[in-house]
């Protein structure tokens, strides 16, 4: 295979990953507390049949962005969105997971968990149960009040390095056992009746996604280009002989 397909082959592969991953981030760019992914770069060296090295294009890797999204009124009590940098922390099937979506519930018994039934963290441990009949306050340090009685604190965790922090199903995140990474309490304040919009800008990924279709559609012109001039090749070598 020449040069030229082998370069335009290895772009190709990597724009078809960009617009996965843009796709993914319009899909959830009304989905509160989601963080947009963004792309790395890079090129690597790759022996050619000729013993020529040559540098290709591909996704290195994918970076989560963490920056905060606005935060948009609800009414609701139980809607919590936090204002700095820190998750909330719930109980996943799998250990605990990380979250900015802070569109809670209460289950039949009175439990504070997620649409998904994770139940959110206490700090110290535990879970948060409230009566489900009665309001809800909660204030800015995330402590659960309910009629002057203090049920519980919402445990809000920093992660020192959340690159670390790896995306699973839904909007949750789970950090790396092996990252050797600390976990803190986050100074976030927690605001009551609000929830924080993704941060995805809508018209700058669809921007994004149209830039590299087009890109997409000018590395498949340069295949079909360099078949072709293989094409000619043989034939030319063809009459020669």
């Amino acid at each position: 295979m020449d040069r030229l397909t082998i370069s335009a082959a290895s772009g190709l592969r990597a724009r078809m990953e960009s617009m996965e991953m843009l796709a993914n981030n319009l899909a959830n760019a009304s989905a509160s507390g989601y963080k947009l992914d963004r792309e790395f770069y890079s090129l690597y060296l790759a022996p050619e049949a000729d013993g020529t090295i040559s540098q290709l294009p591909l996704i290195d890797r994918q970076w989560t962005d963490f920056s905060q999204g606005t935060l948009t009124p609800t009414g609701n009590q139980l809607d919590l969105a936090l204002s700095g940098s820190g998750f909330f922390a719930v109980d996943g099937p799998n250990g605990t997971l990380y979250t900015r979506n802070g569109a809670f519930q209460l289950s039949a018994s009175g439990r504070l968990e997620t649409k998904e039934g994770y139940a959110v963290r206490a700090a110290g441990g535990g879970i948060i149960t409230v009566d489900p009949t009665r309001s809800v306050e909660i204030s800015p340090d995330g402590a659960v009040w309910q009629q002057g009685v203090e049920m519980g604190r919402i445990q809000l965790a920093d992660v020192s390095q959340p690159s670390a922090l790896g995306k699973q199903s839904g909007l949750y995140f789970q950090l790396d056992p092996g990252a050797g990474v600390n976990v803190g309490t986050s100074s976030a304040q927690v605001q009551q009746g609000k929830l924080e919009n993704s941060n995805v800008g809508s018209a700058e990924a669809a921007v994004r996604m149209i830039s590299v279709m087009r890109q997409f559609e000018m590395l498949q012109r340069a295949v079909t280009l360099g078949a072709e001039m293989n094409r000619r090749g043989v034939e030319e070598v063809a009459k020669l002989s």
